[in-house]
């Protein structure tokens, strides 16, 4: 089934509001993704058609299992691009938030499991190397500012 990228979205957004308070609203996924209700709306319409989350007007929101997965691989590739930014390359955070959000509705599986392995290298083999360039960076951030 293709999903796509905004749809994506609106299912990772469900599954962190659903980890976060327990409850999934469409006034909080709105606000979250700073769109209007009816587009929420809308958005849960075309997700139950694709199985995705349960949704009837005036009652709860469920992802469903299939919804599930798909939003906690794009949660957990956001993760670890974010931290990947930050730690590794020595993005300000608000920028790797940024950045990651838009990148992994588009990096492969292989290509994020190259990433989690290079990460994990290099912070065990070359801790050095690695601190002396984030200082540099995080300098170069300063600097620019």
């Amino acid at each position: 089934m293709e999903v796509s990228k905004r749809e994506e979205e609106y299912l990772e957004t469900m599954y962190i509001l659903h980890k976060n308070k327990g409850v999934i609203r469409v006034k909080d996924i709105a606000k979250m993704m700073r769109v209007k209700p009816p587009s929420v709306v809308d958005a849960l319409k075309k997700l139950s058609e694709k199985g995705l989350v349960e949704y009837e007007k005036y009652d709860r929101i469920l992802l469903t299992d299939a919804g599930r997965d798909i939003a906690e691989a794009t949660y957990s590739k956001h993760l670890l691009l974010t931290q990947f930014f930050i730690d590794i390359l020595g993005i300000p955070p608000e920028i790797a938030e940024h950045d990651a959000c838009q990148f992994e509705h588009y990096v492969s599986e292989i290509t994020v499991q190259r990433i989690r392995e290079f990460a994990q290298y290099i912070q065990e083999q070359c801790p050095y190397v690695l601190k002396q360039f984030i200082k540099e960076k995080l300098a170069e951030n300063a600097e620019s500012k």
